[in-house]
């Protein structure tokens, strides 16, 4: 399990700033959501911690490592599948840990499984509807070696129906395995519903303006967005982000 800390982070682009003093913190096992409007920096955050951009001040660590500019370090999931066609599925989600040397295709198997893709291990990405692209997707950063996985808004392109499904599906996947996870989204029940604490951000240059701690019983299902209390916490985010 890992534990990531963000201390006083801050990234400019140019004359823009457009994170400035940002601190976070994700503990061992826990779902973190960042949810704060477009253009936030919210992406940003993650090209940080994966090492694709170095802050302008500030550290990240992860477990205690100063992890600033150093890839390699986090299971990352993008808005896009990004599988690639020319790999059967099975050889898509071992492709994080063969980059390691450590692929396990028994294992790969199980996962699949139980990700309801047992009957397309063998299929090609084209072959897939969308849902089970990114399941497949998400599959693969559970397989790769790193155990901290940032999830970049990975169901914004699915309908609404579709979305549910996979937020539930997700939320079955991780209850089981508990991985450290921060995942970014503007849809505030996907956040709700998915976290244990979420943490909204302000306009730029983005920091914390206010941390939620989310207390509905696990495991959820649906019919906790149809709660009094979940109704209010979305009002009591919304207003947040409205500046009210």
């Amino acid at each position: 399990m890992s534990v990531l800390d963000i201390q006083s982070l801050t990234k400019d682009f140019g004359p823009q700033t457009v994170l400035q003093g940002l601190n976070l913190h994700v503990a061992e096992g826990e779902f973190v959501s960042l949810l704060g409007p477009s253009g936030s920096g919210k992406s940003t955050v993650f090209h940080l911690i994966g090492g694709l951009l170095q802050p302008n001040h500030g550290t990240i660590y992860l477990d205690g490592e100063n992890i600033n500019g150093q890839t390699g370090s986090i299971s990352y999931m993008p808005q896009s599948p990004s599988l690639f066609p020319w790999r059967t599925i099975i050889e898509n989600v071992i492709l994080g840990a063969e980059l390691f040397g450590k692929p396990d295709k028994e294992k790969a198997k199980q996962m699949l499984q139980r990700a309801g893709l047992g009957d397309y291990i063998d299929a090609y990405p084209a072959e897939l509807s969308g849902g089970m692209r990114q399941r497949a997707a998400f599959v693969r950063s559970l397989l790769s070696p790193q155990s901290f996985i940032c999830l970049d808004e990975p169901f914004s392109a699915l309908d609404e129906f579709t979305r549910v499904d996979m937020q539930k599906w997700l939320l079955s996947i991780w209850e089981e395995e508990r991985p450290s996870v921060l995942f970014v989204t503007h849809n505030i029940e996907e956040a709700i519903f998915l976290s244990d604490r979420i943490l909204v951000l302000s306009e730029k240059p983005a920091n914390v303006m206010e941390e939620i701690n989310v207390t509905f019983d696990r495991p959820r299902s649906e019919d906790v967005m149809l709660t009094n209390d979940f109704i209010a916490m979305k009002k009591q985010i919304y207003q947040t982000l409205r500046g009210e």
